[in-house]
């Protein structure tokens, strides 16, 4: 089956073709680094490295580039409030960022480009926007004219007349049109600036796209991915500034995720409407919040639930019963033998691993459907577990070895799993402070103080430790 992917442009599912054989270029709009991020930020990093994943999977080298916004009104306002500079409010929110990715097994980025990293390049396509006639010079600041580009308003599928009567030009602006956009601010009073062809300033929010997608993806961008909140007016921008610079389509596929809710409400900064991933990792398992992330189809919208992630605790653990029984089964066996060997109940049992391994691809090949793809893996552990129980046969041992390998694969595809496949360390051989935190905690639990116990556990686990209670005790995995 060839990959289909809904582009949101076209409104349709699209059968994918890269611009390059072999090769997706691909870009997704990351963090302004204003603060903490919350959860609906890593909802949409976690969907784009599915996505990529499994473009890797398919074979395809994959270009990823993840930028940060490290300059912008709620930055600078920030910095203000604490008498610091920008940089310093900047350089804190994107060590966050990392920490938490790293936890919830977010790839790094090919590339992970920086706005103030790339104002020469911000001057330099504002100034071809001007000499083509799109954009102009006014007070100090420029703007994009939207009138120039009629196809603006085409991805959100908007009404441009009905977005102008709605809009109204802000005090100190000084717009043609209260649509135009800025595509470099002047500087205030106390505000970081960068010299220019306009005088002091800083670019606006979209340009920086538009620049760092080209410059490292090229003029034709193969995936374009972000929140369907970034839709309007930020990728609609994007595609007026890049294609009025270029003279060429900008993207061919855009993916947008669904937004993760509260009571009907986005995520959000802005309305203190959200949860911060560093309070919901001390709650629950990185494993167990990628998983609830991708328990549903990324383009649909979710609700934040800790129902919802305590079944998604729960699964995972059956996914972890189930590795237990297997290893507990094989012990010291080394998988050996050709699997096109294999009689009787021992082919049946493979050629139903195959079966759900295939279903697996169909339903990523579906417009990357994690959420039918996760249902296979559990498919694949159920007959394990049917198998497992079953009388032995001659390949009983390589079968359920090379199916859990198989699950273990599979997982990865989707970044799941990453805490049940580590081999178990003993005590003994733990780094010291890893061992000492190890015994507080098992103090802990015995003294029922869950809160500290669930501490350490999440401490652990940004350590790359993780911990696995079973009724012999625990056992830790790297």
């Amino acid at each position: 089956m060839d990959l289909v992917v809904y582009d949101t442009f076209d409104a349709k599912k699209k059968k994918f073709v890269p611009v390059r054989e072999g090769h997706v270029g691909m870009y997704m709009c990351g963090m302004t680094v204003q603060d903490r991020p919350h959860v609906g930020h890593m909802l949409a990093f976690v969907c784009g490295d599915m996505i990529r994943r499994y473009l890797e999977y398919k074979g395809f080298e994959v270009t990823y580039i993840q930028n940060f916004t490290d300059v912008d009104d709620k930055i600078i306002a920030r910095a203000n409030a604490e008498g610091v500079d920008y940089r310093v409010i900047a350089e804190r929110y994107t060590k966050e960022y990392f920490k938490y990715a790293d936890m919830l097994n977010i790839k790094r980025a090919s590339v992970h480009p920086k706005a103030t990293d790339h104002i020469k390049e911000i001057i330099e396509m504002i100034e071809a926007l001007i000499s083509k006639g799109f954009a102009y010079e006014a007070g100090g600041d420029v703007y994009y004219e939207i009138a120039k580009f009629p196809r603006y308003g085409m991805l959100s599928k908007k009404n441009i007349d009905e977005l102008k009567a709605g809009a109204r030009v802000e005090v100190g602006e000084h717009k043609r049109s209260p649509l135009d956009f800025a595509l470099w601010k002047a500087a205030k009073e106390g505000e970081p600036y960068w010299e220019s062809p306009w005088g002091k300033g800083r670019p606006g929010w979209s340009i920086e796209c538009s620049v760092m997608s080209t410059k490292y993806l090229g003029e034709t961008v193969d995936i374009h991915g972000g929140g369907e909140d970034l839709i309007f007016p930020h990728h609609e921008n994007e595609i007026a500034q890049s294609e009025a610079a270029t003279g060429k389509k900008f993207v061919n596929y855009w993916t947008h995720n669904g937004l993760l809710n509260l009571v009907g409400e986005k995520m959000s900064k802005s309305t203190g409407h959200f949860f911060a991933i560093e309070d919901i990792v001390k709650e629950f398992e990185p494993d167990v919040v990628r998983f609830y992330l991708l328990s549903s189809h990324y383009r649909s919208p979710m609700e934040f639930s800790r129902e919802r992630l305590a079944e998604s605790r729960a699964a995972v653990g059956r996914m972890a019963n189930t590795f237990r029984s297997v290893e507990a089964y094989l012990g010291d066996y080394k998988p050996k033998g050709s699997l096109d060997e294999l009689t009787g109940k021992d082919a049946e049992f493979w050629k139903k691993v195959q079966e759900r391994e295939g279903l697996f691809r169909k339903a990523m090949d579906d417009d990357f459907n994690s959420a039918g793809a996760i249902a296979q893996i559990f498919e694949i552990a159920r007959e394990v577990n049917l198998f497992l129980s079953a009388p032995e046969t001659p390949g009983k041992k390589l079968t359920l070895a090379r199916a859990l390998e198989k699950i273990k694969e599979l997982g990865e595809v989707l970044g799941l799993f990453k805490s049940l496949g580590g081999e178990i360390i003993r005590l003994e051989d733990l780094p010291q402070e890893v061992r000492q935190l190890v015994e507080e905690r098992a103090k802990a639990r015995k003294a029922k103080d869950w809160a500290t116990a669930d501490t350490i556990r999440t401490q652990l686990a940004s350590m790359g430790y993780h911990l696995e209670d079973r009724p012999e005790g625990t056992v830790v995995r790297k």
